[in-house]
């Protein structure tokens, strides 16, 4: 059922994507499509957590540099160019016009996506590679805020070269250590 959402809605449209839609697609009854979600926004907020968690998952090679690019050009996919990428649009253009909706979104998504945006610097951190005084906030804005932007609002595209620009800049102010803890 999931699939099915995240298909009609890269075809249709948050608009074109409806209830009986899903449900026709995934040929199943109208009501077992409510039994599970209330509303279309819910559907298509699952299929993405599900989408997200399989193709978010911050690398852990044990070297910042490589870890950062790898993610960072993940995101960046993720985000302009895959299906799930179009639903996250859909589900932050609702999110601007129903207070309820941004909330659950938040605390289902954008919160935990933030700690998976954070954790390659947070791994660098515990293994002595970047200062333990690192903030990590504010860099973990400046390395995938950009990627946001783009996607956004300027609707540029995002290359590889982008990202690891992005990369080369954190590592300039920082310059990571290679050492590691056991």
């Amino acid at each position: 059922m999931l699939q099915v959402a995240d298909g009609l809605l890269v075809e249709k449209g948050f608009a074109g994507v409806t209830m009986e839609g899903i449900a026709a697609r995934a040929g199943v009854a109208k009501q077992t499509i409510y039994r599970w979600w209330k509303s279309k926004s819910d559907v298509l907020m699952d299929a993405f957590l599900q989408d997200a968690a399989e193709d978010l998952t911050a690398p852990d090679s044990g070297d910042i540099a490589r870890d950062l690019r790898d993610y960072l050009r993940r995101l960046a996919w993720f985000l302009s160019e895959s299906d799930p990428g179009a639903v996250f649009k859909a589900l932050i253009a609702q999110a601007q016009h129903d207070p309820v909706f941004a909330q659950d979104f938040r605390s289902r998504y954008l919160d935990g996506q933030r700690r998976r945006d954070r954790l390659p610097l947070e791994r660098a951190v515990d293994r002595g590679q970047l200062p333990a005084d690192l903030d990590l906030a504010a860099e973990t804005d400046q390395l995938v805020g950009p990627l946001y932007y783009r996607v956004l609002v300027t609707d540029e595209p995002i290359s590889h070269e982008f990202t690891d620009g992005l990369v080369d800049a954190f590592l300039r102010r920082h310059k990571p250590t290679t050492r590691t803890e056991s």
